[in-house]
């Protein structure tokens, strides 16, 4: 049995995670602002300890002598960014990251291993393929993502494995970009946006959720890794295979200036993209259950 404890657990992810250790017989404790909640959200096999990361350090006790944490707690980024949402965006991610391995570093004995989220806005806009040994890129995400890899590496110090997940677009309906895309393609004036050809690094939430618990389970996995699936595609390549998978047209163009008005900041998600491919993940043996996209989209869509 494998002792885990994770924050961010009563997000959409963190629930999936949850969900498939507990399932496999795993003991799980969730750091989470709200105990009873957590508790109500993901039921009574779970231990629900309070901790708020931007006020202190993770409680020692909470982290001591797991197998693993896995840290996914941050301020959603799929919101309509102002100055202020981004300061709460960074400050999740640099304060909070850096208040749990304040609590590792108090931690006796310590956990064997930290399995940190980023996201593959580390690379910033990137038509070219890329892998996990590009550098950083030069935008406000990326940026952010630096700082959040930075403070969990920290980690490494204590003597803790430290993997860090860098996650494309995830394919969930009930959350993300596929969920804000899903009304305009029913409706049928779905379509690429700005040109359409800007890669889209996608992934199943299946693989998402496996790909953690391949890097939770193997002593191998560390460093970064990315959550994508091996065969990044065009943004207008991605609106086809979905406008196929809802059975509606997928040509309205969109054009950037209009999802910039709607978004603002967070129009980047969709305007611009990197083209990563998952190397390392790859290297290190998993195997994706969904790669092909049309199949992935399909899955997608009908999970409840």
């Amino acid at each position: 049995m494998t002792s885990v404890t994770i924050t961010g657990a009563t997000g959409r992810l963190g629930s999936f995670l949850v969900a498939e250790l507990t399932g496999r017989g795993d003991q799980v404790t969730v750091l989470t602002r709200n105990p009873d909640k957590a508790r109500e959200t993901l039921g009574g096999a779970v231990e629900a300890v309070a901790w708020d990361p931007l006020t202190g350090p993770a409680p020692a006790d909470a982290l001591a002598g797991r197998d693993a944490v896995v840290h996914l707690a941050g301020e959603d980024i799929a919101q309509r960014w102002n100055e202020k949402v981004l300061r709460r965006i960074r400050e999740s991610r640099e304060l909070g990251t850096r208040n749990l391995v304040a609590g590792l570093r108090a931690a006796e004995p310590r956990p064997r291993a930290l399995i940190s989220a980023s996201g593959i806005n580390y690379y910033g806009q990137r038509p070219d393929p890329i892998d996990e040994d590009t550098g950083p890129g030069d935008d406000v995400l990326a940026d952010i993502c630096v700082v959040w890899e930075r403070e969990a590496q920290e980690a490494e110090a204590l003597g803790l494995r430290v993997v860090r997940v860098r996650t494309g677009v995830v394919l969930d309906r009930h959350g993300g970009a596929l969920e804000k895309m899903l009304l305009p393609f029913r409706l049928g004036v779905g379509g690429p946006v700005g040109g359409g050809r800007q890669p889209m690094a996608w992934i199943h939430v299946q693989d998402v959720i496996g790909i953690y618990l391949n890097a939770i389970d193997d002593d191998r996995w560390s460093g970064a890794v990315n959550a994508t699936a091996p065969d990044p595609v065009s943004n207008k390549e991605f609106s086809r295979a979905l406008g196929r998978a809802l059975h509606r047209p997928a040509f309205v163009p969109v054009p950037g200036f209009a999802v910039r008005a709607l978004y603002g900041g967070m129009a980047k998600l969709v305007v611009e993209g990197a083209n990563a491919i998952p190397r390392r993940t790859t290297e290190l043996g998993y195997v994706h259950r969904h790669p092909d996209l049309d199949e992935a989209l399909r899955s997608a869509l009908s999970e409840t």
